[in-house]
């Protein structure tokens, strides 16, 4: 039998061979597979859900990953997934997999940091399951959330001619990540040394605990807008941007000096890592910001909102996904975000 390794197909290529021929059975079944939350019809809102695991390791390092922060952003990315669907989060379960090095105290550590984030998102941790992992920490959330019908906002329906636009900042959370591993290498090498994140609040804050973007769903609401599509930025905004277009069947042209980046972001990507700004911001990932599109006769209600930048349009299909460079040339935009296998 022929084997093909899954590093070879990526996460959403092994996520199509998987479902590709999967059979929906029920009515109630709007969405599956394919955006950033399954949706399901209640009669008159939709049900949206989602789940997503963190594995320690993988996801994260607890040699620089307090257990609060983690349960913190456990529960947040979670809630980002509902956010980018335009709707509001109600309940979380949350399933644990932990070795035995793990003691209760550490594991009620973990969930004080959940309590918190369902505290400030205003979510019901209802449920869940817990089992014993020969290694490491295992965590995987759902959270279930609901939208009006006319106010849900998928991937694949943006417009062309639609305005995009970005919450926030981007590339924090990468330089964050960085600065992290690069204070742990400098720990192993000589256990005496004192990390040095001196000024380095803004971005290891952005790393450790990242907040769902559900304020800018509550403010897209009371100024009238529903978004004609949107993502949250987990993989980078590259990798987002692609997304949208691949699965609305259009080209975009993004600005590169539009592109929000805070000035700690741009100083520790100089000064300490010295990589560009904008490659942190287009690939670095894990900023959850949200990423939508808009009908151009909406942008007056936003363009003087602090928090939301316009970034670029959408196109026709044949004029592909590209940015436009400061310097004046325009490139083909590269997706290269976080890999997971």
């Amino acid at each position: 039998m022929k084997r093909t390794e899954v590093s070879t197909l990526g996460e959403f290529g092994l996520i199509k061979a998987l479902t590709q021929n999967t059979t929906i059975f029920h009515s109630e079944t709007i969405k599956g597979v394919g955006d950033d939350a399954a949706v399901m019809d209640l009669g008159d809102k939709y049900l949206v859900t989602s789940t997503d695991m963190l594995v320690e390791g993988i996801h994260f390092d607890l040699s620089y990953y307090p257990l609060k922060h983690l349960g913190y952003k456990a529960i947040a990315v979670n809630v980002s997934d509902i956010a980018a669907m335009n709707a509001k989060p109600k309940q979380v379960l949350v399933s644990l997999a932990m070795s035995n090095r793990f003691s209760v105290e550490a594991l009620q550590e973990l969930y004080e940091g959940m309590k918190i984030a369902c505290q400030n998102y205003k979510v019901d941790l209802v449920g869940g399951d817990t089992t014993s992992s020969r290694s490491g920490l295992v965590l995987s959330v759902t959270v279930l959330g609901t939208v009006e019908k006319h106010k849900i906002a998928y991937r694949n329906t943006a417009q062309k001619g639609d305005i995009i636009c970005v919450t926030g900042d981007l590339g924090g959370a990468y330089a964050g990540l960085q600065i992290l591993e690069r204070e742990k290498q400098v720990f192993l090498t000589n256990p005496d040394m004192q990390p040095q994140l001196e000024g380095k609040d803004f971005v290891v804050k952005r790393q450790l605990r990242p907040e769902a973007r559900m304020d800018v769903i509550y403010e897209l609401e009371e100024l009238g807008i529903v978004p004609t599509s949107m993502i949250d930025i987990s993989d980078g905004l590259a990798s987002e941007v692609f997304h949208i277009c691949t699965q609305s069947n259009l080209g975009a042209m993004i600005y590169e000096d539009k592109l929000p980046i805070a000035q700690e972001t741009y100083d520790t990507a100089i000064n300490d890592l010295n990589i560009s700004p904008v490659t942190c911001a287009l690939n670095g990932g894990e900023d959850y910001e949200l990423l939508f599109t808009i009908k151009q006769e909406d942008y007056e209600k936003i363009k003087n909102h602090p928090d939301i930048s316009t970034i670029g349009y959408t196109t026709e299909p044949d004029k592909k996904i590209n940015l436009a460079m400061r310097a004046g040339n325009v490139i083909p935009l590269q997706a290269q975000g976080w890999q997971h296998f």
